[in-house]
């Protein structure tokens, strides 16, 4: 086989391996309609009014924060890497991503169950558990005394993330990867580490974006099947 031969059977081996790692990974909105989602938010039952706080602008998913809800896929998901990309365009303000979502209106008839990944302005990483647990090194440290956790109203919910010097200035767009295997949860922002958790309540679920109070402009939430974390 002459060299040329061996050359172009190489190359075609490697865009063929490029292009099927590339196929795995597809985003979760198509930057016109909230195709594949759904929307839950509780003041839409009854005001007829209430508009729905998730759009479509300029290609960008953007929740409006106001009327708070959730945007939730229709799919269930699990073992997978998040890749999403957003910015508080106007002022700091509160978002989350929910992971392992569930049963709607769980919490305060208003939260599904999940676990929360939070977005809140130098939060970011932060997990909140709501009506579902996870567990994380250094738990009373970053979460308070055992006495006070747990997953419901009036429980200590939050624990606390690794760093809140990862984030960039408001206006600047930030990335968050959020890898799911298993019943474990890593998350990264920015590049940085910020909150690893395991032994969660639960492996699989849909994925939300909150409307929290605050505009946050999305210019990716793109999905990457996995069977092990980055870098194992």
């Amino acid at each position: 086989m002459n060299k040329n031969v061996i050359i172009t059977l190489i190359v075609s081996a490697m865009l063929s391996c490029t292009s099927s790692s590339f196929a795995q990974s597809r985003s979760l909105f198509n930057g016109r309609d909230l195709n594949g989602w759904h929307v839950d938010v509780p003041e839409m039952d009854t005001n007829t009014a209430a508009i729905n706080p998730f759009i479509i602008r300029n290609g960008l998913l953007v929740s409006l924060g106001t009327p708070q809800g959730h945007l939730i896929t229709d799919s269930v998901y699990q073992n997978y890497r998040l890749n999403v990309e957003y910015r508080f365009a106007g002022k700091p303000g509160n978002c989350g991503v929910l992971v392992f979502a569930s049963s709607p209106r769980a919490l305060y008839k208003m939260f599904p169950r999940s676990i929360e990944v939070q977005l809140m302005h130098k939060n970011a990483g932060d997990f909140w558990c709501i009506v579902e647990d996870i567990t994380v090194p250094d738990m009373e440290t970053r979460r308070g005394p055992k006495a006070d956790w747990g997953i419901t109203e009036g429980k200590e919910r939050r624990v606390k993330n690794l760093t809140d010097s990862s984030e960039n200035p408001v206006g600047q767009w930030n990335s968050m990867t959020v890898e799911c295997v298993g019943n474990s949860i890593k998350v990264w922002v920015n590049g940085d580490l910020v909150n690893y958790g395991f032994n969660c309540t639960t492996s699989k679920g849909n994925i939300a974006l909150q409307a929290e109070g605050s505009e946050v402009e999305f210019r990716k939430v793109e999905l990457t099947p996995v069977t092990k974390f980055a870098g194992q």
